[in-house]
């Protein structure tokens, strides 16, 4: 057994600084079962890799795309029902104004859109929301990107061009003009010339919610296989740890939670990522929600 069978055992963790776990961190939630050693860098992000990769670290958040990819490839990992990072994503889909006429999502087919990777989870998401609610066709916009996809196995469609090594920064493309639009990833460049390509950010946020009673969630809790197997007890003591790290967050101010917990909150937002990633050949089978997770945390509500 990689894990000791019975008594305290001691995690290494991947997961960034938020509201969300700031209790957490700061030693507010306790356990005497449990001791959590975050081990990660400070943008979690670029801890994906070695998880996936490498078998790096206990657990922690992983993007949903990242987590499909890797179970499509057999990697040991599975699902808590725990969201991390969820938001509406409109607002980060923008362009220059400086450098393009004001622009509409059907204006993007034809255009060079930029971001860091086709494997993206926030890109998969507006990819989704571009197809379905603007009846954009993806296809038809050059996709540039920086980085491959965290697991080695996954290839970019032919369609998607690489920059070379070295190149300006997807910022600094968008300011140049080298791009028509661009997905920045967690912040949108403020300069006011940079605008959203939806301008109702917030109206399409809430349409989404309408429709779907769901949020766009993009990192997951994710643990090694082998943890859950041989101490489903430290398992379920790690979800009432984040539970409590979660409820001591300050609530949205909208009444819609972005961060959902729970196999019944994160059912159709889970139901939701499968389908766009199988639409965009970012995994080749249809997954249930089920089978993201195991015996044990699929039993954690």
């Amino acid at each position: 057994m990689k894990y000791p069978a019975n008594g305290p055992l001691k995690l290494e963790i991947n997961l960034a600084d938020s509201e969300l776990v700031r209790a957490l961190k700061g030693g507010e939630v306790k356990s005497d079962l449990v001791t959590l050693d975050y081990t990660g860098p400070k943008t979690a992000n670029q801890g994906f890799k070695p998880m996936v990769r490498e078998g790096k670290f206990d657990g922690g958040e992983l993007a949903i795309v990242t987590f499909l990819q890797a179970l499509e490839y057999g990697k040991p990992l599975v699902l808590m029902p725990a969201t991390m990072v969820g938001r509406f994503q409109h607002y980060l889909l923008v362009y220059n104004s400086d450098r393009r006429s004001p622009m509409t999502p059907k204006d993007l087919e034809g255009k060079r859109v930029g971001v860091r990777a086709w494997t993206q989870t926030t890109a998969m998401w507006l990819r989704a929301h571009l197809q379905h609610d603007y009846g954009v066709d993806i296809s038809k916009i050059t996709w540039v990107c920086w980085d491959d996809a965290h697991p080695a196995e996954y290839k970019d469609p032919d369609f998607v061009v690489r920059v070379p090594a070295g190149s300006k920064s997807v910022d600094q493309m968008l300011l140049d003009g080298d791009l028509d639009a661009a997905i920045p990833g967690y912040d949108v460049i403020s300069q006011p010339q940079i605008k959203p390509i939806v301008p109702d950010v917030a109206g399409a946020g809430r349409a989404f919610w309408d429709k779907y009673h769901a949020v766009s969630v993009n990192h997951i809790f994710t643990i090694q296989r082998d943890l859950s197997r041989e101490r489903p007890d430290a398992v379920r003591e790690l979800y009432r740890m984040l539970w409590a790290s979660k409820k001591a967050a300050p609530a949205p101010k909208d009444g819609i939670d972005p961060l959902p917990f729970g196999m019944s909150a994160l059912r159709k937002p889970l139901e939701l990522a499968i389908q766009y990633a199988l639409e965009q050949k970012l995994i080749t089978r249809k997954f249930s929600v089920d089978e993201l997770f195991d015996d044990t945390t699929r039993a954690l509500d």
